[in-house]
């Protein structure tokens, strides 16, 4: 069986079990990170030497980072209704994928932590709103690509939807004042009725 460690409530591991459950797979989760710690445990730092979450054990493979576990499931599954055999289709998917990785992730720390996981004594204002005018201007580029498809992998749900996707419930159930972005909301409003999104995703912000 599949194992996946991590907390719940951690974007990256949200996007690994949303992967799972929208293919139907069986899969175990161990709590790991924040406060379950083990991540600093030699015996998890022989699997992922990095410390972060999640990390995902497949009869002997092991894998972090959290993109390349939603495309190995996804091909692992040969589901190509949700990640396409194609290189161009993939690479087009791949694209969104990691723009969130290395674009999204930095504004989007800044401003859930400082409005949502420190305690309020401890947030940077500063550095919340900060994060708030960067994630505006970059999610005005999603919504601009889905004013011409409901989704961003295409004209159906992909891979492409799913790391956006979890932050996407953060951006719009934190206290803060948000730009009116109506293509954009319309598809949050999308993954908001799929099954495993609910089950997944939408939980209590910590």
């Amino acid at each position: 069986m599949l194992k996946i460690w991590g907390r719940t409530n951690s974007v990256n591991v949200k996007k690994a079990l949303w992967c799972a459950e929208e293919l139907g797979l069986s899969y175990e989760r161990i709590d790991a990170g924040g406060p379950f710690g083990i991540v600093n445990e030699p015996a998890y730092r022989a699997l992922n030497p990095n410390g972060l979450i999640p990390t995902l054990e497949d009869d002997g493979l092991v894998l972090w980072e959290s993109n390349v576990i939603v495309r190995y499931l996804a091909a692992r599954q040969g589901a190509v209704h949700l990640y396409p055999a194609g290189a161009a289709e993939r690479a087009r998917l791949e694209m969104w994928m990691d723009w969130v990785a290395s674009s999204i992730m930095e504004p989007y720390r800044q401003l859930f932590w400082n409005t949502v996981r420190l305690a309020p004594e401890q947030r940077d204002h500063a550095a919340a709103e900060k994060g708030l005018q960067e994630l505006s201007r970059l999610l005005a580029m999603a919504d601009h690509a889905l004013a011409g498809q409901p989704y961003l992998s295409g004209e159906s749900f992909g891979v492409a939807d799913i790391p956006l996707g979890c932050i996407a419930y953060s951006w719009f159930n934190m206290p803060i004042q948000r730009p009116e972005l109506p293509h954009f909301q319309a598809w949050y409003q999308r993954l908001a009725e799929r099954p495993a999104y609910q089950k997944i995703v939408i939980i209590p912000l910590t």
